[in-house]
């Protein structure tokens, strides 16, 4: 491929798979001598990106209201100004912004367009614009499938399944027990002292990522002898103080708040898989992928979770024990006994690392671009 300029479009830069992924794709992009820009809203992870030699326009082309189609003249502005010869659309309303902005612009000038489907989003003709581009990515199979049953229409020759991929080396292999790691857990939070086995949640401050379920989960565990916690980085953010009290409330009535720990997201997430026992993936609604899931296992700690959505698909790859039936607390109950009596698994090198790694995620995804420009009419 010839030298591309690449926009990559987002509501923001704060946390998050989609945000990962984007700093992933621009690394890859600058990495191949490619200009690579993001146009969103802002957020921590700026810095991130511009350290990474790719380029960030602030624009705020993900607030649900009216008033953000104010942007799609700008945004057709920056394309002709910036020479754009692709736009990746991640997310809805990004996507419409993108997509307006595309149509009025001659077809001789008109970036191409590529879409990535991260999530499963209710069925609707909002939610439809994630399919307007001349190639979707969907980022499992459950995705791709989800899009053919809920839009039978769609040309399935253009979908292309590119899991989210790791970079091993920033996960690798811990001791198990990692004493060392264990105590650095204890330095974040009082609540995560002690000799117990310690579970792991990692997402998200909101409802669906089943907090109430693992909570119910230690309650069980504790109340049959073991001195169990519980750890919940990324449920304490912005916005979300009401749940966090919700949560806090119920810990308590379950006479456990000195075993939970709910605090913000970490930026040592693979120091915290190494200091946990078993990690927890109870979405309650299922997960277009579950990276969480690949993450862990990288690290070398069993995974429990609801068998459903890209959890479950990855489990059942990877580690089968680890998927139980959705919202069977009783089966949640027995396995997580049962996974916490196993002997660690041995060192070894898992075949995972060649389907989902992080360089086979990026070098499928812009052979994805190069396709368009094997005939390219640029």
């Amino acid at each position: 491929m010839r030298r591309l300029t690449v926009v990559q479009l987002l509501p923001a830069l704060e946390s998050g798979g989609v945000e990962r992924s984007t700093l992933e794709i621009a690394q890859a992009l600058v990495d191949a001598g490619h200009r690579a820009l993001v146009v969103s809203a802002g957020g921590r992870l700026v810095a991130k990106l511009q350290a990474l030699g790719a380029e960030h326009i602030t624009l705020d082309i993900g607030r649900k209201s009216l008033w953000t189609l104010r942007h799609v003249r700008t945004l057709r502005a920056l394309l002709a100004r910036e020479r754009v010869d692709l736009v990746h659309a991640r997310s809805r309303l990004p996507a419409w912004i993108g997509v307006l902005a595309l149509r009025a612009m001659p077809a001789m000038q008109r970036p191409r367009l590529v879409t990535t489907v991260h999530g499963l989003n209710s069925p609707s003709r909002y939610s439809a614009v994630m399919l307007r581009g001349e190639r979707v990515i969907c980022v499992s199979r459950t995705v791709r499938d989800y899009v053919l049953r809920h839009y039978p229409r769609t040309d399935s020759a253009k979908l292309r399944v590119i899991a989210r991929g790791i970079d091993p080396a920033a996960f690798p292999r811990a001791p198990s027990p990692d004493r060392e790691a264990r105590a650095w857990a204890a330095a974040q939070h009082p609540a995560l002292r002690g000799d117990g086995p310690l579970l792991l949640l990692p997402g998200r401050g909101t409802r669906l990522k089943g907090h109430a379920d693992a909570l119910a989960l230690l309650a069980h565990l504790r109340g049959h002898g073991a001195d169990a916690r519980l750890w919940l980085p990324g449920a304490r953010e912005p916005g979300r103080s009401a749940y966090i009290t919700e949560l806090e409330r119920e810990a308590a009535a379950l006479g456990m708040a000195d075993a939970v720990a709910f605090t913000a997201p970490t930026d040592a997430i693979a120091r915290a898989y190494a200091a946990s026992d078993l990690v927890l993936q109870l979405s309650h609604k299922p997960e277009a992928f579950g990276r969480t899931v690949i993450e862990a296992l990288s690290v070398g700690r069993p995974v429990l979770g609801w068998g459903h959505g890209g959890v479950g698909e990855l489990l059942a790859q990877w580690q089968p024990s680890g998927a139980v039936a959705p919202f069977d607390m009783n089966a949640l109950q027995r396995r997580a006994h049962e996974l916490l009596r196993q002997q660690p698994a041995p060192p070894a090198t898992m075949p995972l690392y060649m389907h989902v790694s992080l360089r086979t995620m990026q070098e499928a995804t812009l052979a994805v671009y190069a396709e368009l420009f094997d005939d390219s009419r640029h």
